[in-house]
């Protein structure tokens, strides 16, 4: 069974609370996903607003899709502004909607159902007679099938005999159940044997994913989504999910590169600004990670107890996170990374589990701090020697809106290093000066940056003198850790942090015991 995937993250993707993507934006998205082997990508309406007219007149490729709608009901064809955009727009391919539920054709558009049929049919048409492959998203399909099923399938008959390519049969207010989208997807495979039916599945009863495969169990050869499931209010089929769900384990045949899928979903997120759901399927950071002692344990000896495909086949890879409910399994396995010549029978590896228990004990975590829990494994194994010690550090906050100096002296092989920097607030600050300070001695600390910093109170009745967890993570362009620091003083945990951060760098070059 050989499926197309058609991806609309650019327009109805966009049409997501807090999602605005700029055309620089756009045209990374594309890119992502043409080199995945996106069958079908749709830029947006052209005829909507300046970006998409940007974004069309500056791309021009085979998978590109452009959106629009059938002729407005007081229009010809040739006078039409949108079906004039579309055309212009240079896309080989386009996708228009038309109502396939009488009333809305008749409350909504103002036009007989009649009339509608007729939009439908001349803009397909018109558009066919000017070189366009059309696809046809029957707007409204599943509502317009249980309120009037002739109708609906007249709407696609419309499309169809004036030389629509596919029929897609869109769930717009997104509340039908898999058992509809079974039952009504197959009545119109079976009544349009000749054409490619297609689906597009909206999320606002959480269930898209589950229509889209049920659909495809009924006939439909074209699915439609967003790559990450945004969109409009609960969003759309998340294509990362139907994709690998339909590949491997219904057996379907496309052309998507299934090992790029956790690259591109996290990439695509970046471009989003948007946080990727750890616990997203197949493409989360937690989707193949393991807490429990003996669930860990068990995957440790045999992945497929826990893990129901193996991580390498979408690009994705197996976690064993610590924490007081880690077993010496657990570490074991995570230090093998580390320290490869470390026996895994070594009394060490429970001294270590020990400590990792005693100190989340104390609001430290390291599951998600794996540059901490080596130097924390460095030290229980004898095998760490600091590149630096602190002598003290100062913070001298301005009034509101002013900058912060900090004042850091550490030690660096018996001797003091000093410096000051002023900073957007006393971390920021903090860190500055630290690096001034370290950069003397070590320069390679220069390529280090910090790319994300994380606040939790940890046990929030303290009120302002509660415990906090603060986490950092840096990069060197090569690799990137975390850290994590534990203190009723912010700027404590923040030094705990920063501090670890830069001794991973400089102790990393030999990590073998």
């Amino acid at each position: 069974m050989r499926l197309e995937f058609y991806d609309t993250t650019l327009r109805d993707g966009a049409q997501a609370a807090g999602i605005a993507f700029s055309v620089a934006d756009k045209r990374q998205i594309f890119s992502l996903l043409e080199n995945i082997g996106m069958d079908y990508i749709e830029g947006g309406d052209p005829a909507s607003n300046p970006k998409d007219a940007e974004f069309f007149a500056e791309l021009s490729a085979p998978r590109l899709v452009a959106f629009g709608a059938t002729r407005r009901k007081d229009s010809a064809p040739e006078n039409d502004a949108g079906l004039a955009a579309l055309i212009a727009s240079g896309a080989e391919r386009v996708c228009i909607f038309g109502k396939a539920s009488r009333s809305q054709a008749e409350e909504v558009l103002g036009v007989t159902p009649e009339q509608n049929l007729t939009m439908i049919s001349e803009s397909v048409s018109y558009l066919r007679a000017r070189g366009k492959k059309v696809i046809f998203d029957a707007e409204h399909f599943y509502d317009g099938f249980r309120e009037d099923r002739k109708y609906a399938l007249a709407a696609l008959m419309a499309a169809y005999m004036s030389g629509a390519d596919t029929l897609v049969l869109c769930d717009t207010n997104g509340g039908s159940s898999p058992e509809d989208a079974y039952e009504f997807t197959r009545v119109a495979a079976d009544t349009f044997g000749g054409a490619t039916v297609g689906v597009h599945f909206h999320n606002d009863t959480g269930v898209a994913v589950a229509n889209s495969l049920a659909a495809v169990k009924a006939g439909a050869t074209h699915v439609q989504g967003t790559f990450l499931g945004f969109g409009e209010r609960c969003g759309n089929a998340n294509l990362s999910t139907v994709i690998a769900d339909l590949v491997l384990k219904e057996g379907a045949e496309c052309g998507i590169m299934l090992p790029e899928l956790t690259r591109t979903a996290h990439a695509l997120a970046e471009i989003c600004n948007i946080p990727l759901d750890p616990a997203m399927p197949y493409v989360g950071s937690a989707a193949f990670a393991h807490k429990a002692g003996m669930h860990a344990d068990a995957v440790i000896k045999n992945a497929h107890t826990f893990e129901h495909i193996s991580p390498a086949a979408v690009g994705n890879k197996e976690r064993i996170l610590l924490s007081e409910m880690a077993g010496r399994s657990a570490v074991a396995k995570k230090l093998e990374n580390f320290f490869p010549s470390l026996d895994k029978h070594s009394p060490k590896i429970k001294e270590i589990l020990d400590m990792v228990k005693l100190l989340e004990m104390k609001g430290y975590q390291f599951e998600n701090a794996d540059g901490s829990f080596v130097l924390l494994a460095e030290r229980v194994l004898g095998a760490f020697e600091p590149s630096f010690k602190l002598v003290g550090y100062k913070i001298t906050a301005q009034k509101p809106g002013g900058v912060n100096r900090a004042e850091v002296t550490i030690d660096v092989g018996g001797e003091h290093s000093s410096a000051a920097e002023t900073g957007n607030g006393p971390v920021n600050a903090l860190d500055k000066a630290l690096r001034t300070a370290l950069t003397r001695r070590f320069p390679e600390l220069r390529e280090v940056v910090l790319t994300d910093y994380k606040v939790r109170v940890v046990e929030s009745s303290g009120a302002t003198d509660a415990m906090v967890r603060v986490l950092i993570t840096s990069s060197d362009k090569k690799e990137s850790w975390t850290t994590v620091g534990v203190s009723t003083d912010i700027v404590e945990a923040s030094w705990q942090a920063l501090a670890d951060s830069f001794e991973y760098k400089l102790t990393g070059q030999c990590r073998v015991v």
